[in-house]
């Protein structure tokens, strides 16, 4: 069973958003293309998006279920990839202070995924955890400094210079 895990530095309210999202499923998930909420609403519970996953000139179209949902702390999702099978992803979030502990767990159900794991292909799930954990925490990170900075500057008082000009022209410096 690969199992891994990575702090990333935002609430878990921030990375539930992301996570939240089935239109951003292939930002952050290793491996594929694009992908588009085909059923229900993402993520309730058999709730499914539809992703593809290019290999060279081959353009396959898979569909990831939700199978559990505990809205802001944990999906459980079943990615079918066809005549490879299905495979169970458990994602949860975990308060760690002001971030947020992710951990993120898979194995093959069933199919031809099954019948040939071994530790080899948990070794490749190890790395495909890694980048797909790396690739959430960029995006989380990025998305909340981007609120961050977006809040900053609307909280900001007008520029001096932006008084005096009101000033001049009698509107008091309120815009």
């Amino acid at each position: 069973m690969a199992v891994r895990h990575r702090l990333i530095k935002v609430s878990p309210q921030a990375v539930w958003a992301v996570l939240a999202d089935g239109t951003r499923y292939a930002e952050w998930v290793v491996g594929t293309s694009a992908s588009e909420p085909v059923r229900g609403r993402w993520p309730q519970v058999d709730s499914a998006i539809e992703y593809e996953i290019r290999v060279g000139p081959l353009r396959l179209s898979n569909e990831t279920v939700v199978r559990y949902c505990e809205e802001g702390s944990e999906l459980g999702l079943e990615a079918r990839a066809g005549v490879l099978g299905t495979a169970r992803i458990s994602i949860e979030l975990r308060p760690w202070g002001p971030y947020c502990l992710v951990i993120a767990d898979e194995h093959p159900l069933q199919g031809v995924g099954g019948a040939l794991h071994n530790v080899g292909m948990e070794a490749l799930l190890q790395l495909r955890h890694r980048a797909m954990l790396a690739r959430l925490a960029r995006l989380c990170e990025a998305q909340t400094e981007a609120g961050t900075e977006a809040q900053t500057e609307a909280e900001q008082p007008p520029s001096l210079h932006g008084r005096r000009r009101a000033a001049a022209h009698g509107t008091g410096g309120h815009a």
